[in-house]
């Protein structure tokens, strides 16, 4: 039984290090849009295109393919996300247009639409008897740590080693060979599969009962993500232009904080309770945005770190709460459509607010769209806040 046990949280773990390497992959390019830009002399407002182009990609899969683990497989469609990785990688290698980043972050996208669903569900499943709680860890971890780990790594390459466009992704190549392999030795968790053939795409909806805790979720959800977007997108930028900070390690080090905040923040959802969370996370992100702005009026880097990490850990609080409660409000046989929904939401925020601030940059510089960013998502969440403290989500979600 003890054997049966350590198996189990073998490939749990090695399951969660697979899916890791796969969230990190798209990543792995933010500290490295400075040097695209010096390459190919494109404007900010197309760096902020090509990283949207990712949420499209992510989009499409969980609406047209959400649900196609269920059917053919875990570890099919898991190496299908890693095949999309791969293929990411090597247009970003092969880059000699602008057209070939477009090209990887859909790639990307791809890749991360297929993991995030099936991928989660396999660590849980991997885990044994009684460890769902550990596994949920291990599986939040994964996520949230590989997306944060991706620019710290492109970002320390590309500073202290050799041909920074190109290192970080034969790395990445090379841990996508190895996390293959090691899927291709895991169990296979779906036992009754069925053909390709039978996904059928899963059309959002919001039934009327699940609609007044719906709405605050979302917003939380849209500006979390949001905040993501524009510290992926174009806080390298404003370092570099506003703060003097050349240094590429030191912008991974940052975006990668907001991420590894997020963590801890969706760690915090269990003894905080979901009733808490919504409401505190709203808090962080008005922190977050809050300290962003000073970061943008009085050029501070140590303003940018905090936002990062209190931003980061408002993320994690309103994310897994607004998922917790939103799919505790749904009936059974619509919690995976509302959830599908939720989560078009929450990508539709690192793709449409991102690319309004690359709009603005033109015309009213970089602070200036900061700010006009700042100011909009801070009026959203900051309506969620005052609807969650008047309408509580259920003690039970």
């Amino acid at each position: 039984m003890d054997g049966d046990r350590r198996r189990g949280w073998r490939q749990c773990l090695l399951a969660g290090a697979v899916f890791a390497v796969c969230m990190a992959g798209t990543t792995l390019p933010t500290p490295l849009y400075p040097l695209y830009q010096e390459k190919f002399g494109f404007s900010e407002l197309v760096v902020t295109v090509v990283y949207a182009v990712y949420a499209f990609g992510v989009i499409g899969v969980l609406l047209l393919a959400g649900n196609a683990s269920d059917a053919v497989g875990r570890r099919p469609v898991l190496l299908a996300g890693l095949g999309f990785s791969a293929a990411s990688a090597v247009c970003f290698l092969g880059a000699t247009a602008l057209g070939w980043l477009y090209a990887g972050r859909l790639l990307s996208g791809l890749s991360a639409g297929l993991f995030t669903g099936a991928a989660t569900v396999y660590v849980m499943e991997l885990a044994p008897a009684g460890g769902t709680s550990r596994a949920t860890f291990v599986a939040t971890a994964a996520n949230m740590g590989g997306l944060g780990c991706g620019p710290l790594l492109a970002g320390v390459l590309a500073q202290y080693a050799p041909w920074p466009l190109y290192l970080p992704f034969v790395v990445h190549l090379f841990l996508v060979a190895v996390s293959a392999a090691v899927l291709l030795g895991l169990d296979e968790t779906v036992r009754e599969r069925r053909p390709l053939g039978t996904v059928r795409p899963q059309r959002p909806g919001v039934p009327p009962q699940v609609r007044s805790v719906f709405g605050p979720a979302a917003i939380a959800a849209f500006v979390g993500f949001a905040l993501f977007g524009v510290f992926t997108s174009v806080s390298p930028a404003f370092l570099a232009q506003s703060l003097d900070v050349h240094n590429h390690a030191v912008s991974g080090l940052v975006v990668a904080l907001a991420f590894f905040a997020s963590t801890a923040g969706q760690l915090a959802v269990g003894p905080v309770g979901v009733r808490r969370s919504l409401p505190l996370g709203c808090a962080g992100l008005l922190a977050g945005l809050a300290l962003l702005a000073g970061a943008l009026v009085w050029d501070l880097l140590a303003l940018v770190v905090a936002s990062a990490l209190v931003g980061g850990v408002g993320q994690g609080l309103a994310f897994r709460g607004a998922l917790s409660a939103v799919a505790a409000a749904s009936p059974p046989d619509r919690r995976a459509a509302v959830i599908s929904t939720l989560f078009v939401v929450a990508y539709a925020g690192i793709s449409v607010p991102v690319i309004g601030v690359g709009l603005l940059v033109d015309p009213i510089g970089l602070e200036g769209a900061g700010l006009a960013f700042i100011a909009s998502m801070a009026a959203l969440v900051g309506a969620a806040a005052v609807y969650l403290l008047r309408r509580p989500v259920p003690a039970d979600a």
